[in-house]
């Protein structure tokens, strides 16, 4: 790939940060293994997410997920050993990159980063393997050096990750449908998208389930 393509590539993919909307997840069976207060706090963070993404207008969100990620801090302080907790923090920081977008958004999105690293690093099986999702939706969306961290084929093996420990979830497969689009795979990214269209309510997780399949029908709008 030429200088000249590469730099036209990453603008577009810092652009497309503006997109960035972090994962909607709900307490998987494995959640139980929590402790209450840990749960309690996941509960939380989630429905405040989901109210911000969802319900805030446009202008507003990233103060709201600004005061949310603090929060998050929080209780992270308090439950250092979560990587649910840490999951969180990182989805948050990352749609708060993707409410400001632009250059801006870089230093929101390395912290997100650091935050999804640390939860791999406590239990990488945590939330279904979310942290897997996350860290690939980044590692796609991101431009790539000298611009940001971007790496299409870091981005490829963890979403692959996250499929394995959640195959059938919404959001592992709305992401590997927007990767494969982004990679002129609009054949496979249909596939994937329509398996994530079929899948399961998620009790408690309604607002973020309709935002979901919107993005999916949007995206599926788009495709060759």
């Amino acid at each position: 790939m030429s200088a000249t393509s590469r730099l036209s590539r990453h603008a577009r993919r810092l652009a497309a940060i503006a997109g960035l909307t972090g994962l909607a997840l709900t307490l998987s069976p494995g959640a139980w293994a929590m402790s209450d207060a840990v749960a309690g706090g996941v509960h939380e963070l989630q429905s405040r997410w989901a109210r911000i993404q969802y319900r805030t207008p446009a202008d507003k969100r990233v103060d709201g997920f600004d005061q949310l990620y603090r929060r998050a801090e929080t209780l992270i302080d308090q439950h250092p050993d979560a990587a649910e907790l840490y999951i969180w923090a990182g989805i948050i920081r990352s749609s708060e990159a993707g409410a400001k977008g632009g250059l801006g958004a870089l230093s929101l999105v390395k912290e997100a980063r650091g935050d999804l690293e640390k939860a791999l690093s406590l239990d990488g099986t945590a939330l279904d393997g979310s942290a897997y999702t996350s860290l690939g939706a980044l590692y796609y969306q991101v431009p790539g050096w000298p611009i940001g961290f971007g790496d299409d084929d870091k981005a490829r093996a963890m979403l692959q990750k996250g499929l394995s420990l959640n195959p059938h979830g919404i959001d592992p497969l709305y992401f590997w449908g927007d990767y494969q689009h982004d990679q002129g795979h609009d054949a496979k990214a249909r596939e994937a998208l329509e398996k994530a269209l079929k899948a399961a309510p998620r009790p408690g997780r309604e607002v973020a389930d309709q935002g979901r399949r919107q993005q999916i029908h949007e995206l599926l709008g788009k495709l060759d």
